[in-house]
């Protein structure tokens, strides 16, 4: 579901942005992201609504922070793609070398879900540099969103047919639905001028919230996902 989650925290984080400006927008999707961990943390079993606002929150801030440093500090997206890139790959090395695992299936610890966290949240942040460095490069949003769409079957495939295990293969899936769900939500929220289809930040992001929203409630009632507690 983290596809899903991609595309209106790209157009919910643009449009805080564009009511509140950079800073009180920041200032509140830190608050935002501050209370909702300190729920999720507080729980001791999978709760559907606490893991998924944590989820959303988190990749609010994390494309916040992509932001940030693009229109704040001028910070180009060809240096913090890599950038938020290394950071990932930090998290995943130091994660393996203190857990020796980065199975989802084996948080079942503080300190794994901490490790968690920190790569959801260097995932959203990378996901929103790559997805508008290849945009603003040439391919156009759809243009990004097809590139995306054709790298996510690589670890699909290579899983299928047995030359990537399970975790590396998911952990690499988990990483390409960021600016996948990026580039399409752009897509479809911006002007035809940059390539996009016009329908604008707020209808957007209130229409994919609306589906999170049903689908979360979905999983909360039936226990669909339960198998993956953590």
């Amino acid at each position: 579901m983290n596809f899903t989650t991609a595309r209106p925290t790209e157009t919910a984080s643009d449009l805080l942005a564009k009511v509140l400006g950079p800073v009180p927008a920041v200032g509140l999707g830190g608050l935002a992201l501050a209370l909702s961990l300190a729920v999720q943390f507080a729980v001791r079993r999978y709760v559907a609504w606490t893991y998924w606002t944590a989820v959303v929150m988190v990749s609010v801030f994390g494309t916040m922070a992509t932001d940030v440093l693009h229109v704040g500090l001028g910070v180009p997206y060809i240096v913090s793609t890599p950038l938020f890139l290394a950071t990932l790959a930090a998290v995943f090395a130091l994660w393996y070398a203190v857990e020796r695992t980065l199975s989802i299936h084996s948080i079942t610890t503080r300190s794994r879900e901490l490790f968690y966290w920190a790569a959801v949240l260097a995932t959203f942040a990378l996901g929103t540099a790559a997805g508008d460095l290849t945009a603003t490069a040439g391919l156009g949003y759809l243009g990004s969103a097809v590139l995306f769409a054709v790298a996510i079957c690589v670890p699909a495939l290579a899983h299928r047919f047995g030359t990537l295990a399970a975790v590396p293969a998911f952990c690499t899936a988990y990483v390409i639905t960021r600016p996948l769900g990026a580039s399409l939500a752009d897509w479809m929220a911006l002007g035809h001028t940059p390539g996009g289809l016009g329908f604008g930040l707020g209808p957007v992001t209130l229409t994919w919230t609306v589906a999170i929203a049903c689908f979360v409630g979905y999983l909360a009632v039936s226990r669909k996902d339960t198998s993956y507690n953590k």
